[in-house]
């Protein structure tokens, strides 16, 4: 008679593991992509220069760049930037969630302590008790749900240290850009300056001349036009020039004025670069940048979460017990002594929730497949910015020599037009077309000089600003903050 009873039992228990494996034989989704089969396409091959950029530091990225006042100011801006606290602030968020998801598989030990007196009758005696003792509880991670969590929460520190030094790049990248946009306006300003004086005297001039009758009046008014205009440009520029130098005191947090007696001694001369170059394969760039090794981190911390979510809809395993003092007195009676428990050793299943473990692994799947699309598009964003950089590179290295003959030669025409119309041998259309062509060879030359330095920065952006990724097991043992915080 007993046999059948068991058979219910029996089947209920099957049909429940039965459904537990066929929950972990749920359909796979993206695999995690090799940074080296999406940068296949790879077009421009870097140019054989003098120094690998892979063999290079932060520091040692941006000293490149032929300006002294560069690392105070980079340092100012990191210590200024708001962007940079709050990437330290989530490192610290991410470690203390990692902290509580490796507490989660832990035993718990609280300490309690109760105390009660009361009467429940009319007329009868007092009856009070007190107790003190420890109450432990285990979760035990028999499916790996709560392993799973702690790894999302270290991939997610990963993540956090990386983008931390992600940010650091922008905000250098940015000072060093603001700083050197800042050198060619300057540079543009002082040449408008000479041109508008030059100007300013080449009108004083024709005027002299049309007063004494040896030049049209024409050409009077076409030279202070043409002084007008000059001054027009002049202020323009300056204008330009001014916005410049307040997106560097915000950038930097400097006062004004120490901000301007620091950049006195580079006054108007654009910063050059050196010849430093890259030279390693596109997997290998790929790795120097902190953004695509977040991204590849966030793809590791969502599979963790869809593993817990899918370990919450199986059995759940948990023990339980106390030890203690307790004092009960009844009666005028007061009895003392030691209690102990162990159990109850708990095994629950999830039957009905409205759907709500099972809609949080569809979610968590989502994610997952989100982050392994995010962490592509990051490897081809990054592919292309490196491409792009090395293109303008090359673009300003090819230009120079053209551009710096151009303006030499715009140059010494202006000057000879310039003695031709003091003999009267040109007339003043002459001399403005003349001046017009010098002024633009040497703007397009400075304007060369100052996208040659930012094309440089921006590769050293693209390529990580010397960043490299840390270790896996390393960072997995122990991730601390960055020391270098100036």
């Amino acid at each position: 008679m007993s046999r059948p009873a068991l058979h219910g039992p029996a089947l209920a228990l099957a049909w429940l593991l039965g459904g537990c494996a066929s929950l972990g034989g749920a359909p796979a989704t993206k695999a995690l992509p090799e940074p080296s089969a999406l940068a296949s396409q790879w077009r421009n091959a870097p140019p054989p220069l003098a120094q690998p950029l892979s063999a290079l530091t932060t520091s040692a990225a941006w000293a490149q760049i032929d300006e002294p006042l560069l690392p105070e100011l980079i340092a100012a801006a990191e210590l200024a930037s708001p962007s940079l606290a709050a990437a330290a602030a989530r490192i610290e968020r991410a470690r203390a969630t990692r902290a509580a998801a490796g507490a989660a598989l832990q035993p718990r030990l609280n300490a309690v302590a109760a105390a009660q007196s009361g009467r429940s009758l009319p007329g009868s005696p007092g009856v009070g008790s007190a107790s003190l003792g420890a109450q432990a509880g285990w979760e035990i991670d028999l499916f790996g749900g709560l392993s799973a969590s702690a790894t999302a929460a270290q991939a997610r520190i990963d993540a956090a240290d990386a983008q931390w030094h992600a940010a650091r790049t922008a905000v250098a990248a940015e000072t060093v850009t603001s700083l050197v946009g800042l050198r060619a306006c300057r540079a543009l300003a002082r040449q408008t300056q000479a041109d508008a004086a030059s100007r300013e005297e080449t009108s004083r001039l024709t005027e002299l001349r049309a007063q004494a009758g040896f030049s049209a009046p024409a050409e009077a008014a076409l030279s202070r036009a043409s002084a007008a205009q000059a001054r027009s440009q002049l202020a323009a520029q300056q204008a330009q020039c001014e916005g410049l130098l307040q997106s560097l005191i915000e950038l930097t947090a400097l006062p004004a004025a120490d901000l301007l007696q620091r950049l006195a001694p580079g006054e108007a001369r654009v910063p050059s670069v050196a010849q430093a170059g890259i030279a390693a394969v596109p997997a290998d760039l790929l790795a120097l940048r902190p953004d695509v090794h977040a991204a590849g981190r966030e793809v590791i911390a969502a599979a963790g979460d869809r593993k817990a979510a899918e370990a919450a809809l199986l059995p759940q395993i948990s023990l339980a017990g106390s030890i203690g003092l307790a004092s009960a007195r009844s009666m005028g009676v007061t009895t003392s002594g030691s209690t102990w428990s162990l159990g109850p050793l708990q095994v629950s299943l999830p039957i009905f929730d409205g759907g709500r473990n099972r809609a949080n692994v569809a979610a968590s799947r989502a994610e997952y497949d989100a982050a392994v699309v995010s962490y592509q598009g990051q490897i081809r964003r990054a592919v292309r910015e490196v491409e792009q950089a090395l293109l303008s590179l090359q673009s300003t290295a090819d230009r120079s020599v053209d551009a710096r003959a151009a303006a030499e030669g715009f140059e010494a025409s202006l000057r000879a037009t310039e003695a031709r119309y003091r003999g009267g041998l040109a007339s003043l259309f002459e001399l403005e077309d003349s001046r017009r062509s010098a002024v633009a060879a040497q703007s397009a030359l400075i304007e060369l000089q100052r996208d040659r330095a930012i094309a440089w920065v921006d590769l050293v952006r693209a390529l990580g600003g010397g960043w490299r990724a840390p270790d896996v097991q390393a960072a997995a043992a122990q991730t601390r903050l960055p020391a270098a915080r100036p």
